[in-house]
C-alpha cells in the first residue's frame, strides 16, 4: 500500500499542484479542510466533502482529510473517507479528553477500500490503546492515526509500542510532520516535508498467548 502525507497546505493547493503517478490513498492532516458544518453542506452552501471525493474520482483512489465537524453546535474532531468519488463515511474521535469542547463520536471505523482494509484513528483516540486494539481485532491492515500537532516523542513512542503490541502497522500524519511505525515496533518512515511518500507491505503475525486468572468458575455438575 502506498500512501501520501499531505501535512502542510490546504486541500485546493495539494489538489491544483500534484503531478505524477496517484499513490493508493491520500491522507491529509487536519489544516487541509478545516471546520465543516453538516447543515451548510447539506444546504449545498460549501462542498468541502464533495471536493474531497472529487479528488478521489480524479485520482481513482482513497482519500482521508481531517476536519472540526459541526453538527447543530456540537464539534467533533473527525475524518472523512471517500474513494473513486465515492463518500465512504465520517468517523470520529470516541474519546473526549477533560471536558474539551470537541465531543466524543459514536464508534470506531475500519473502512473496507481497493487498497486495503484501513482503520482510522482520530486525533487524541491514539492515546487509548483500546482504539487500535479494536481495530487489529476487526481486521485491519494499517491503522492510519490523522492528528493535529505532535508533541515532542509522546505520539511516536505510542505509535511503535501499539504497533509492537496488536500486531498492526501505523501511520500517522499530522501538521508539519508524517511518520510510520512497523509491527515489529520499529521507526520505518517518517519525514517533515508536504507531501511525502510511504510504502508498506502487509504483514501478519499470529501467536498463542496463554494466560492463567482467576474467574470463569463452573460448578461442577452432580452425578446421576
Amino acid at each position: 500500500m502506498r500512501i501520501c502525507f499531505v501535512t502542510g497546505g490546504t486541500f485546493n493547493e495539494f489538489a491544483d499542484s500534484f503531478e505524477g503517478e496517484p499513490p493508493e490513498v491520500v491522507c491529509f492532516g487536519f489544516q487541509a479542510i478545516g471546520k465543516v458544518s453538516y447543515e451548510r453542506e447539506l444546504k449545498g452552501e460549501t462542498n468541502l466533502f464533495e471536493d474531497v471525493a472529487l479528488l478521489s474520482k480524479e485520482q481513482k483512489n482513497v482519500v482521508l482529510c481531517g476536519c472540526y465537524t459541526d453538527a447543530r453546535g456540537a464539534m467533533r474532531k473527525s475524518v472523512v473517507a471517500a474513494e473513486k468519488g465515492r463518500i465512504l463515511g465520517v468517523t470520529d474521535m470516541v474519546n473526549r479528553l477533560d471536558g474539551s469542547e470537541f465531543r466524543s463520536g459514536a464508534g470506531i471505523r475500519i473502512f473496507d477500500t481497493g487498497a486495503g482494509r484501513i482503520g482510522v484513528v482520530v486525533a487524541e483516540d491514539l492515546y487509548f490503546p483500546q482504539v487500535i486494539r479494536t481495530l487489529s481485532v476487526c481486521g485491519a491492515e494499517v491503522a492510519l492515526s490523522v492528528f493535529e500537532e505532535l508533541t515532542e516523542s509522546l505520539e511516536q513512542t505510542l505509535m511503535r509500542a501499539q504497533a509492537f503490541m496488536f500486531g498492526i502497522p501505523v501511520c500517522l500524519c499530522a501538521f508539519g510532520y508524517a511518520e510510520a511505525a512497523d509491527i515489529g515496533g520499529r521507526l520505518s518512515f517518517s519525514s517533515p516535508k508536504s507531501p511525502c511518500f510511504y510504502e508498506f507491505k502487509r504483514e501478519q503475525e499470529y501467536h498463542l498467548i496463554e494466560t492463567r486468572q482467576r474467574g470463569f468458575y463452573k460448578r461442577k455438575k452432580g452425578t446421576f
